[in-house]
């Protein structure tokens, strides 16, 4: 071939013409020169196949080439090389063959088709220096642009030889073989790696000579340390508690050998006495009347003669739990100066609130009005940002300097576009493979009829006006080449121009297959690649790894909208968003039936509108729940005072339809035949109990529920006053918080003062000498609590006085006093510890945490604060309301009195069925040595597998739980996981660093041979190539490699001066005569080890110019499009304040993925700061909303550290015992273990709505521990520890506490919490079943598993000492064995038994 034909149309690159005569030498000397220039020395002599013309146009193609790969010499000259000697060589003829000619538009007959044969050695050596380069503005590589993405030599020569309108203008065939008469082109190529200078290219296009990094282990990767399949803690935790269970059976058996043993020798013993009487009296299964062990006690205490020395009228005298100890007077009992003190505070405080009713609820509703006030400053949080991230998070310092320095990251709006589901045919379903059951449901979306039905949507779009102000997408959008430029817009569409008009339903999928293969062919009208990872997704492989695109089964499509920190321009951005949504919403409802495709899409103001939305949680559901624990609370509250002998609801019932048939018999009844008793007389309504009526409580209760609502009000107008912004978890979490923790105080109120009504109530029995009221239950009879009587709670040990000499009688004020004196130190431990652990949880910096822990700790506190004054004030006016047979709800409607026998005792043991049960049945088995040390097994053993599952709790929030269940949102996050291809972006910062100075220069660049070997452009392309360790999976933009190879002279196009003034740059408008290269002529000359390159002023200079040079096909290496937002320049200082590295990570799919990413990129960057001394942080859209996995642990640790500290000061404090207190905060912290188990077994994930549920476990185990370890406290004889008797008399103590107050805690949080969480159980909501319902149930069970099973038996066997109540307690034994009272709870005689 030999010089130039013509062209085959009117516009195109000239065509070679057929030759086949001998070489020529060029026209003249200049013709000689320009070849030696453009081809090298080896043509400087000697004939050549060639004409002036035809190397012109090839110095041109050669230079559009050599601008993308240029960088690397090897490949730069191996390309000039290959087609130097194509086009010019003389021995063509050995390697070339033209096999059809074609007429040009000249009517010249030019070269057709040629068959180029080249050797294996050449064209695998050419694509081996090619393969590698990068072309950083595009984030990709030169072999996409040059060689259609080739994966091996064959197909990079086909692709340069395809004939195409941006490539060779005639065929050139490749074939793999030659025929005999021809010689392959096979001439030894250059590698990349060469120590030549003319070939060895740096780490960045030549992975060959990158040095190796430190090998460093995936982020997440988790313990290295395993024994099998178990980690090593696992290991040891499973060894450990299978050698505890194997010693506790040791010891079992050993100890029933030696009891055994023991039993033989004692029987012997009493056969061998005559004083077998004596003997059978001393018999632990003797049955005296007594507190369980009491006889079997006594001997620690005075010998023998402590059995029979007493009588039983000296017991009557004695504590709670003393009968243990005889005589009395041997044992000093152990006084706790704080217990004295709270229990005379509460009990003044009582009497007030109780004395003066009104007064109390006019100052403390004041007080909450005046609190309420700050809801005028009330204001939810909801951005995303501020509520997930700290203030000084180090991410979101980040974000605001990328947002301050850069601009804030592009506004996305994307649409997946497929095929509407086909159900399969039964012969599809039989054709198909079993194993692929979904090969029909989603059709390949690629279609004519969808490609037309899409373009009419794009064009809509584009002429798309928002409403009020008209803007459109060329207002919004991003136009990286400026205002005059074209939007971005990712769309299989771009590929046609935006345009199908010059295609048709034969054409169409040949422009697929062309454009996917070769982007570079197919360039959108913002004039960058567009690979097919980015608008097609669901992609299937041949067998081969080949892509089959036209089967893709979704089309991807990306509107980029500029965003801003001018909320002027970005409300214009979200107007026009507003407008995209309700249009796609229109699109997504017809196109399935208009063109059966599908679509999910999102815009920029998607995520915080579908996040925002009242209906994220099943409002009902919530409100059902709240509802059904309300009406548990005040339909039971009361059910504890009900009159013993009176029947009940469900009898009274039966036993009226019985009788109503008798009413309406024909025959007259006799006077004999009419029943003595009045309840079976046939009446028309049934004859309800007066406890339906009067003995409800459910008025208290409406208002103890009433009063959670105040505190959680009150704590909110008291914050939004301190400008504590609310957040959705606040309004979600802190009514169940407060209701669980608030109740259990309600009910242990309610409970004790159903206890002092036994005692002291008008109904109580009455002894010689006691005071007696009428029986008209009228306040006129009542006792003045101002009447003169010692209070029960002065400190005195007047021993004269004897306790059967107390009235038995007490006014209404004086029994709620002494109700609120006994369980208001209980109430105040339980408030002041879940306070504090609350209020601990403000130290957190996360925003949302802290909020709700300042919001949770108020709420507790002021419900505390109001149960013990106002309700203790609504307790007097209800209990005047029973006395007086006021019907509850309606106080003004009063029942007839009824009458009332003085003569018959009150019968029954006057408490409730679940203490009856914990009594009889609960703890006796409980309390066991057998049952204890099964329990303790149990128990580490649920403790051992809880923390085998915490290892496997994953971090991170799906955000599809967090949206509403019917939100578009959701399909959208299912086709973004399921079909797009490409991760997001992520840039590299680089700040405090003098780029005008070569040292500067060096740490940055990656292109040079004397860039630091670990500069941040070399070592981002290092972890480039481990991207399962470092999470990054493109080349890197390096804008300073691209800018000074800008100023490289051999790019003519790019940087030009005036030749008359070479302070002035020429535009693109100047003619190319009136300018030249920046750099010809400069001493020393450009070149690659960067001597001679610009720095100080002249730097600053030059790359101004670069940013504004707009990015053509002439010269893609200009700025102004790649990287004009890629530097930030300070002009007061003229210097470059900051500048960016982009690159991209790997696909995540999950939120694993998404926290990896945060933890890899970070780590580069800290290496990367650390190598080059160079400030380096990464940045990505997603990384502020991730920060707070990589402290959540640490945080997760913190707070409950600092919680259970919490505990143990304030328990040990309040309880007068650290053995006591670090037991309860053992099991407190048990209790919380067990929750997060549970979250490893149930999916629930580590994040901060999790996280303050696990604040919320700690509080709510608290409160199922402080009251029963206080009970157990209080019920205490003074044993020292370590005493025989110590253990029989824990037994006793914790068979006290658990009667006391087990059914409180059962009644007001278990059942309560359980009811509501049942019927949460209902919910529609994902983040509702799983964050909450999965949680709480967990919580409550395990709370009450660890609070009511756990903590008795452990305090039974290791509780310390505890401290006897006084004369409240001395005047309860007396009176009960005064009046043979069954109620005491540690009863456990046969006789006791029975009498329930």
């Amino acid at each position: 071939m030999r010089g130039s034909c013509g062209t085959k149309g009117w516009f195109g690159k000239p065509l070679p013409c057929p030759y086949d005569g001998a070489a020529e030498e060029p026209e003249n000397d200049e013709a000689r020169s320009l070849l030696v220039a453009v081809c090298g020395p080896q043509f400087a002599e000697g004939p050549i196949c060639c004409t002036n013309d035809q190397v012109e146009t090839l110095r041109d193609n050669l230079g559009e080439a050599e601008n993308l790969i240029s960088s690397c010499p090897a490949c730069r000259n191996n390309f000039r090389s290959f087609f130097c000697t194509f086009t010019c060589s003389p021995d063509q003829a050995t390697f070339l063959d033209v096999t059809s000619t074609q007429k040009s538009s000249t009517g010249q007959t030019a070269v057709a088709s040629v068959d180029f044969f080249v050797g294996e050695q050449f064209g695998r050596g050419f694509f081996d220096s090619c393969k590698s380069v990068q072309v950083g503005a595009t984030n990709g590589y030169a072999m996409d642009l040059i060689g259609g993405g080739a994966k091996n030599y064959s197909s990079f020569l086909k692709f340069m030889g395809d004939e195409k309108p941006l490539g060779s203008p005639f065929q050139i065939n490749y074939p793999l073989r030659s025929p005999p008469e021809f010689t392959p082109l096979d001439p030894t190529p250059r590698n990349c790696y060469d120590n030549n200078l003319a070939s060895r290219c740096t780490c960045i296009d030549c992975p060959s000579i990158c040095s190796e990094l430190p090998e460093v282990l995936p982020p997440g990767s988790g313990s290295t340390c395993h024994v099998g399949t178990l980690s090593c803690l696992s290991f040891i935790l499973v060894l450990a508690y299978a050698l505890a269970v194997v010693g506790v059976l040791f010891g079992y058996i050993v100890q029933a050998s030696i009891r055994r043993r023991r039993e033989k020798k004692y029987e012997r013993m009493v056969l061998g006495t005559d004083a077998a009487s004596e003997v059978n009296a001393l018999s632990p299964r003797s049955r005296s009347r007594g507190l369980v062990g009491a006889s079997s006690l006594a001997q620690y205490v005075d010998g023998e003669d402590s059995l029979g020395a007493h009588s039983e009228e000296s017991r009557h005298h004695l504590g709670r739990g003393a009968s243990l100890l005889d005589p009395i007077e041997t044992v000093q009992p152990r006084q706790y100066r704080l217990n004295n003190v709270l229990r005379r505070s509460f009990y003044r405080l009582g009497l007030m609130c109780a004395t003066s009713p009104w007064l109390t609820f006019t100052i403390v509703f004041a007080l909450v009005g005046l609190v309420n006030l700050g809801w005028k400053k009330f204001e939810v949080e909801t951005d995303p940002v501020r509520l997930w991230v700290a203030p000084t998070s180090e991410s979101k310092l980040q974000k605001e300097f990328f947002d301050e320095h850069f601009g804030p990251f592009y506004r996305p709006q994307q649409i997946f576009i497929t095929s509407t589901p086909v159900a399969p045919t039964d012969a599809q379903l039989n054709a198909s493979s079993s194993t692929d059951p979904l090969l029909f449901d989603k059709p390949p979306v690629l279609s004519w009829s969808h490609l037309q039905y899409w373009a009419k949507v794009e064009s809509t779009i584009r002429t798309l006006t928002s409403t009020p102000n008209n803007y459109r997408l060329a207002d919004v959008c991003f136009k990286p080449a400026g205002p005059s430029g074209a939007c971005v817009v990712q769309s299989a569409l771009a590929w046609f121009g935006n345009d199908l008009s010059d295609y048709d339903e034969d054409t169409w999928e040949d422009r697929i297959r062309q454009c996917a293969n070769s982007p570079v062919d197919c360039l959108p009208d913002f004039q960058q690649p567009l690979g097919p990872e980015y608008v097609l997704g669901g992609v299937p492989e041949n067998h081969d790894g080949g892509k089959r695109f036209l089967d893709a089964e979704a089309m991807v499509v990306t509107y980029v909208v500029s965003d801003s920190l001018d909320t002027e321009v970005q409300e214009r951005a979200m107007e026009w968003e507003r407008t995209l949504r309700e249009y796609l919403q229109q699109v997504s409802e017809d196109a399935p039936w208009d063109a059966g495709i599908q679509i999910a899409y999102s815009t920029g103001v998607s995520l915080e509108e579908e996040i925002n939305k009242s209906t994220n949680m099943d409002v009902k559901i919530v409100v059902l729940s709240y509802l059904a624990m309300f009406f548990y609370v005040a339909l039971t509250l009361g059910s504890g005072s009900a009159v013993k002998d009176e029947e009940g609801v469900g009898s009274s019932l039966a036993r009226w339809a019985a009788n109503l048939p008798k009413l309406f018999k024909s025959s007259r009844l006799s006077s004999s035949s009419v029943s003595d008793d009045l309840a079976d007389a046939p009446s028309l309504f049934p004859r309800l109990p007066r406890k339906l009526f009067v003995g409800s409580k459910f008025t208290l209760g409406l208002f103890g529920i009433i009063l959670v609502i105040l505190s959680v009000s009150s704590s909110v107008g008291l914050f939004s006053a301190m400008n504590v912004k609310v957040t959705l978890i606040i309004a979600e979490v802190i009514p169940f918080l407060v209701l669980a923790v608030g109740v259990d105080n309600v009910f242990i109120l309610v409970h004790e003062l159903d206890r002092q009504n036994l005692l002291h109530g008008p109904n109580a029995a009455t002894a010689p000498g006691a005071q007696v009221p009428s029986l008209n239950y009228s306040n006129n009879a009542q006792m003045s609590p101002t009447q003169n009587q010692r209070p029960p709670f002065e400190s005195s040990h007047d021993e004269s006085i004897d306790a059967a000499s107390m009235p038995v009688y007490l006014s209404a004020e004086e029994r709620v006093a002494r109700a609120l004196a006994k369980m208001g130190p209980s109430i105040l431990l339980s408030s002041v510890t879940e306070t504090v652990a609350f209020a601990l949880g403000a130290l957190v910096p996360m925003p949302a945490v802290r909020n709700f822990a300042l919001y949770a700790a108020g709420s507790v506190l002021l419900n505390a604060l109001l149960q013990v004054t106002v309700f203790i004030s609504a307790l007097v006016l209800d209990l005047r309301r029973v006395e007086s047979s006021r019907v509850d709800c309606f106080p003004c409607v009063k029942l007839p009195n009824r009458i009332a026998l003085l003569e018959a005792p009150p019968s029954g043991s006057g408490i409730g069925r679940i203490a009856r049960f914990i009594r009889r049945h609960y703890a006796p088995f409980l309390l066991r040595p057998v049952v204890k040390a099964i329990v303790l097994l149990l128990f580490g053993g649920l403790f051992v597998g809880s923390v085998i599952s915490i290892q496997h709790v994953q971090l991170g929030l799906d955000q599809r739980l967090a949206l509403p269940s019917d939100s578009y949102l959701i399909p959208y996050f299912n086709n973004l996981d399921t079909y797009l291809d490409i991760g997001p972006p992520v840039y590299f910062v680089s700040h405090n660093i003098d780029v005008t100075q070569r040292p500067g220069q060096q740490a940055l660049c990656g292109r040079f041979t004397t860039c630091d070997e670990f500069s941040v452009a070399n070592f981002l392309e290092a972890e480039r190539k481990r991207p399962d360790v470092s999470f990054i999976s493109q080349p890197t933009a390096s804008w300073i490699d691209d800018f000074f190879n800008w100023l490289d002279p051999a790019k003519e196009e790019c940087c030009r001066v005036r030749k008359d003034n070479p302070d002035v740059f020429c535009t693109d408008r100047d003619r190319a005569r009136l300018c030249q290269p920046c750099y010809a002529g400069k001493q020393p000359a450009w070149n690659i080890t960067m001597e001679g390159l610009p720095e100080d002023g002249e730097f600053m200079r030059y790359l101004k110019q670069w940013l504004i040079s707009p990015t053509t096909e002439t010269c893609p290496l200009a700025g102004k499009a790649s990287f004009g937002t890629a530097l930030s320049i300070d002009e007061d200082r003229d210097i470059v304040a900051a500048s960016h590295f982009r690159t991209f990570h790997k696909p995540l799919k999950s939120q694993e993925d998404f926290i990896n990413s945060f933890q890899a990129a970070h780590r580069v960057a800290d290496d990367i700061s650390h190598r080059t001394g160079s400030q380096v942080f990464p940045y990505s859209l997603h990384y502020v909303f991730f920060d707070q996995y990589a402290h959540i642990i640490a945080i997760t640790q913190e707070i409950l550290g600092l919680g259970l500290a919490a505990v143990l000061l304030v328990t040990a404090f309040f309880l007068g015992s650290w053995r006591t207190g670090t037991i309860v905060t053992g099991v407190v912290a048990l209790t919380v273990v067990t929750v997060m188990g549970v979250m490893g077994v149930w999916g629930i994930s580590l994040n901060a709505i999790s996280l303050v549920n696990l604040v919320i476990s700690l509080g709510i185990a608290v409160e199922f521990c402080a009251h029963v370890a206080r009970a157990f406290m209080s019920a205490g004889s003074g044993l020292p520890v370590d005493h025989p008797a110590g253990q029989k008399e824990r037994d006793e103590r914790m068979w006290t506490a658990l009667v006391d107050v087990g059914p409180s805690v059962l009644s007001g949080i278990t059942f309560t919490k359980l009811i509501g969480m049942l019927v949460l159980g209902l919910t529609r909501s994902r983040l509702l079943e799983i964050y909450y319902f999965r949680m709480w149930l967990s919580l409550i069970v395990s709370g009450a598993l660890h609070g009511l099973v756990l903590l008795p038996v452990v305090l039974s066997l290791a509780g310390g000492p505890g401290f006897p109540l006084q004369e409240a307690d001395e005047e309860w034994m007396s009176n009960a064995i005064r009046n043979d009272y069954e109620y005491a709870p540690f009863l456990a005689d046969d006789d006791s038994i029975r009498s329930d």
